[in-house]
């Protein structure tokens, strides 16, 4: 179990990184209608912003259930306006372990908001809870995903065949992962 009792806030030159609430429904319902932004993302896209408030609450109830910690990615000038979310899920206490995902608003890709956003949750990860193993499944047409990780010294692992299911198709993910001993801890 994430043994936090506060949802920590992360901060980097652009951007700060915080709890996301019901009031955000509405921006994060924005990028997770986008198709495009949804071709990876295990989900098919949402068509009403009711579903953004259910992925809020299970961002809350994995928070609050210790399994995963999921921050909203906002720009420190616009802290009120998420454009994406980048965090932790399935942890596992036991093993030290857990997988990393996230998403970003099209109009955002290119710009390093990804990479700063995905250091610190990594930074976070390893010093903070203390991780020995981080993980992320990612969709072997994916290139740009695969990229960021790579970007960060993820190893892929291997391909896990018809692992997840999106709508009524299954689909193939690559299996990365980065250990503390491979981190450049400063």
């Amino acid at each position: 179990m994430i043994n936090v009792k506060q949802f920590p806030v992360l901060e980097t030159e652009r951007l700060l990184l915080r709890q996301v609430t019901k009031e955000d429904a509405p921006s994060i319902f924005r990028y997770l209608s986008d198709v495009e932004v949804m071709k990876y993302y295990g989900l098919l896209p949402f068509k009403h912003v009711s579903e953004a408030e259910e992925e809020i609450e299970w961002y809350r109830s994995i928070f609050e259930n210790g399994t995963g910690i999921r921050w909203g990615i906002t720009l420190k000038n616009q802290p009120e306006q998420v454009i994406g979310s980048c965090g932790f899920l399935a942890y596992a206490h036991q093993h030290a372990r857990t997988e990393v995902g996230a998403e970003l608003a099209k109009e955002y890709w290119r710009s390093g908001i990804m990479t700063e956003a995905f250091g610190a949750v990594l930074e976070y990860g390893f010093k903070e809870m203390n991780l020995m193993r981080i993980q992320g499944l990612i969709d072997p047409a994916n290139v740009a995903s695969q990229k960021l990780v790579e970007k960060f010294g993820f190893l892929r692992e291997g391909l896990l065949r018809n692992y997840e299911r999106t709508g009524d198709k299954f689909e193939d993910v690559y299996m990365y992962a980065l250990l503390q001993t491979e981190w450049n801890i400063s």
